[in-house]
């Protein structure tokens, strides 16, 4: 996922020079490599994942060392089924981790047109290609209509922007006349606008993806979701195989997925800390212009550099190679994190020419 560290990378921290965006968030590894001389621990601020996770609940030692059962497997998808809104647990296919699903779902079409609604995530552009299929990034919702492979994350990752609901079924409608397919990566629908998810609404050309790991901050459980009719699902089951869950992940999604009470909580942590940051990231004189209650989009002319200093000061944000302007940033831990965020971006405004 992490983008490697090239020459040209570290050609330029040598040379004290602003070097290339890490293309992906979270790799600390890469980001150590290029600022050795950062203070430590790395404030990781790249990665839309809610750095106050679930509280994991006490496994059994067992759980470790048999293969994952099948039992409890459905009882995971009926929770998922139950907290996404889905008719029944047939309607869902648990992976890995959504990051498998993609090529998976890809490749329900066969090869023709795929059209990816950008800017977004990278992955989907790269794994339609690899399906296959020819690639269009269109900025453009209408531009969609045409594929055989229509791509949409809703809410947006990195802007936040949401496509309303009736408009993704009208486009699923439109698709259907020309055997298309619409995938719907809702990764950020925890944080989404009420009522926007079409997980509970099963058509056999929709596709929704759901990612676990970013709301319950649990990342490297590796968990995630496909949402389709019983046949779409049952397919994606059969290509997964057998035991392509672990027992833990089993475990651990099952209790998180069903504790609605953290999951209200939550909300409203993220809604109070999006608010603050906001108003950190303006008092340093950077636009907001979108994001979720995970993350927040800034831009700025200063992006660059301003990442470049960040990173010296032990602050990984994520920048954006065809976005110059734009970074993004997750939410801090915990007060320490918050006060030495805003110590970096306070010598930032006095450091960087805007």
């Amino acid at each position: 996922m992490a983008a490697s560290i090239t020459n040209a990378n570290k050609a330029s921290v040598m040379s004290n020079s602003v070097p290339d965006p890490i293309e992906h968030g979270g790799d600390v590894s890469a980001a150590r490599a290029l600022f050795p001389d950062a203070p430590e621990p790395f404030l990781d601020l790249s990665t839309g994942i809610n750095p106050r996770p679930y509280p994991m609940p006490v496994l059994p030692p067992e759980i470790f060392t048999r293969l994952p059962d099948p039992a409890a497997l459905a009882r995971l998808t009926a929770v998922a089924a139950t907290a996404y809104g889905a008719p029944s647990a047939a309607h869902v296919a648990a992976a890995p981790g959504t990051q498998i699903l993609l090529p998976l779902v890809a490749a329900l079409r066969s090869r023709g047109r795929a059209a990816v609604l950008a800017p977004t995530y990278g992955e989907h552009v790269r794994v339609a290609a690899l399906a296959g299929h020819a690639v269009d990034e269109v900025t453009e919702f209408d531009r969609l209509a045409d594929a055989d492979l229509a791509i949409v994350t809703n809410p947006n990752n990195p802007d936040g922007r949401v496509v309303a609901r009736n408009d993704l079924i009208a486009l699923a409608d439109r698709l259907r006349g020309r055997d298309g397919l619409l995938v719907i990566d809702e990764a950020f629908m925890e944080v989404g606008p009420s009522g926007a998810s079409l997980a509970g609404m099963p058509r056999d050309n929709i596709v929704v993806l759901r990612s676990f790991g970013k709301f319950y901050g649990l990342a490297g459980v590796r968990l995630g979701f496909a949402l389709s009719t019983p046949d779409v699902a049952a397919r994606l089951r059969a290509t997964l195989g057998p035991w392509a869950v672990s027992g833990p992940a089993i475990a651990v999604g099952a209790a998180a997925l069903a504790d609605t009470a953290w999951c209200d909580v939550t909300r409203g942590v993220l809604s109070e800390a999006a608010r603050r940051l906001d108003a950190m990231l303006s008092a340093a004189g950077l636009e907001v212009v979108g994001g979720t209650s995970l993350f927040r989009l800034a831009r700025t002319p200063a992006a660059s550099a301003l990442a470049y200093h960040l990173a010296r000061h032990g602050i990984l944000v994520r920048s954006f190679t065809r976005q110059p302007t734009w970074l993004r940033f997750g939410l801090p831990v915990d007060e320490p994190a918050w006060q030495c965020l805003h110590a970096a971006l306070t010598i930032a405004t006095e450091a960087i020419p805007s």
